[in-house]
């Protein structure tokens, strides 16, 4: 059984950054793909970016392009989400995500099957 445990959550003001980290243990973590998603009080949770199993393909929501980067460590079994110029919108709990299917659009919840906890990240104006 995997599982993930994010880090690196936080109060920050606008224009700051952020670096998430997600954490995984159980299984080899490079078998996997590796999403970020968001959800704010009372809506549902989206997608942020995501990165393929072997590291050379990333997606990113339009929302976050220039500004987060993800990456992954599959010798530390980690995934990282830096997060620059971040913006009061960015607010919110952020979730990590993997599946190890490669099958499922990379942007949809359904398509990953193993989550954290979560983290908070909160911006400030």
């Amino acid at each position: 059984q995997l599982q993930l445990t994010e880090s690196g959550g936080g109060l920050v003001q606008a224009g700051g950054s952020l670096r998430l980290s997600c954490a995984a243990s159980g299984r080899t973590f490079s078998r996997y793909r590796v999403g970020w998603f968001r959800q704010r009080p009372g809506t549902d949770r989206w997608f942020v970016a995501a990165i393929d199993s072997r590291g050379t393909t990333s997606y990113y929501t339009d929302l976050v392009k220039g500004r987060f980067t993800i990456s992954r460590d599959d010798v530390a079994n980690m995934v990282h989400l830096q997060m620059d110029s971040l913006e009061p919108v960015d607010t919110a709990v952020y979730y990590c995500a993997a599946t190890d299917s490669s099958a499922g659009y990379y942007r949809a919840v359904s398509t990953y099957n193993y989550w954290g906890q979560g983290t908070q990240v909160t911006v400030s104006s």
